[in-house]
């Protein structure tokens, strides 16, 4: 770890580049990855890297990893980054793994926001990769699956690095802290604000530092936590894990937990009117007719929502989030349509001659409507044995009530429908 009094280092830099890790046992965080039974500690043990992906939000040591791994290997670091490099580029730092490579010396290729690269600038290094010119490290905060080319991903090992947890970014905070003391409820509050990104919590803390000679205090933190944001991208992968934890906490009956998430989204900037609309569809996937109100509370929210925006429409979301995480849940319906959409898709079948409409002579001569039985002039308001499906799909079964809520009842008529069917 570079000394912060060390005179080699330049005072302008930041303190998260002065504190960079000059060794893989200084690295704080990681420990899925770096600990004994750790998949890089296994691969350096046995003198082998191969290719690689860092996927991970920012500021938990993706560059300083390659860099480190780089070091162990005694290879060549070069980079580029997505975000301002092309073709030309990537022709640049081959011509230099090249030369690197008949002085006998290997190339690590750190590319950073490898997701930002186009499908024909990701198929650029691949032929490079496959030889063993150089070993790719690529650092992405997106979704390799989804980003990234199959034919890259079959090349190279994706490792997911973690938010440094509580106690790691206040390992963090001591290793900056110089001469200085940090008082407890300053700390926490700095930890909070720092959200998992070390890159923050030392941006954080440097900023303090210039404040006082002494002891931090909460108070020296104030208007600078004013602006920190919770770590939230809209379109990401965090994103799309936040939103599929509350669903599935409304799916689970956690109204808890439901609640937690939907905090954490709002806090975080989503659009509430994205929930709503989330909301009224998991009314009718997970709960449907088990309590058919679900829907009803859910558009209510969503136009609460619509009308009078945030913070107004905040407790009318809550409330909506606690009654479909209460109620009985059914996806019945869901189901049910998902079949039927399939049914569906398997070709035009022909309507039955009695459903068919029969508004002209012409149409009533060719049987159409013929032998119809209307329902409500009949016991229950049911014509007992009437198939209703094409012929080819009689007595096709796609909704099947559960044994929760109102579906308990409609479960129990049915079944009596279809026993005066048999009959």
């Amino acid at each position: 770890m570079a000394d912060l009094f060390d005179q080699s280092s330049p005072v302008s830099q930041p303190l998260a580049a002065r504190l960079r890790p000059q060794s893989l046992e200084q690295v704080i965080g990681q420990a899925h990855l770096l600990g004994p039974e750790g998949p890089l500690t296994q691969m350096l043990s046995r003198g082998h890297l191969p290719s690689i992906i860092f996927w991970g939000p920012p500021g938990v040591g993706k560059t300083t990893l390659a860099r480190l791994l780089s070091q162990h290997i005694e290879a060549e670091m070069l980079t580029l980054s997505a975000v301002t490099s092309g073709v030309k580029d990537i022709r640049g730092v081959i011509d230099q793994a090249r030369a690197l490579n008949a002085r006998q010396i290997r190339t690590v290729l750190f590319v950073d926001e490898v997701h930002r690269f186009n499908k024909a600038q990701q198929d650029a290094f691949l032929p490079f990769v496959e030889d063993g010119l150089i070993t790719l490290i690529g650092a992405t905060t997106e979704n390799p699956a989804f980003e990234l080319n199959a034919a890259l991903l079959s090349r190279a090992r994706v490792l997911p690095l973690k938010s440094l947890n509580a106690s790691e970014l206040s390992q963090l905070i001591d290793r900056g802290l110089d001469a200085r003391t940090i008082a407890p409820n300053a700390r926490d509050a700095l930890v909070d604000a720092a959200d998992g990104d070390a890159r923050r919590c030392l941006g954080l803390l440097e900023s303090a530092m210039d404040l006082t000679q002494d002891q931090i205090e909460l108070s020296d933190l104030a208007h600078l936590l004013g602006a920190a944001v919770r770590r939230f991208d809209k379109g990401g992968d965090q994103f799309y894990d936040q939103i599929s934890a509350l669903h599935k906490s409304l799916r689970g009956s956690s109204p808890d937990a439901a609640l937690y998430w939907l905090a954490r989204m709002l806090d975080g900037g989503c659009d509430p009117l994205y929930l709503a609309r989330r909301m009224v569809r998991m009314a009718s996937e997970d709960i449907g007719n088990a309590d058919p109100r679900a829907l009803q509370v859910a558009m209510d929210a969503y136009q609460a929502t619509e009308r009078l925006g945030m913070p107004e429409a905040e407790l009318a979301l809550a409330q909506a989030a606690t009654f479909l995480a209460s109620v009985p849940k059914s996806n019945a319906v869901y189901t049910a349509w998902k079949a039927a959409k399939a049914l569906a898709a398997q070709g035009s079948l022909e309507v039955p001659n009695h459903l068919r409409n029969a508004p002209t002579a012409l149409a009533k001569e060719m049987g159409h409507g013929a032998e119809y039985r209307y329902a409500h002039d009949e016991l229950e308001a049911y014509a007992a044995g009437v198939n209703y499906f094409p012929d080819a799909l009689a007595g096709t079964r796609l909704y099947e009530p559960v044994n929760r809520g109102l579906e308990i009842k409609i479960g129990e008529r049915l079944a009596r429908l279809r026993m005066r069917d048999q009959s």
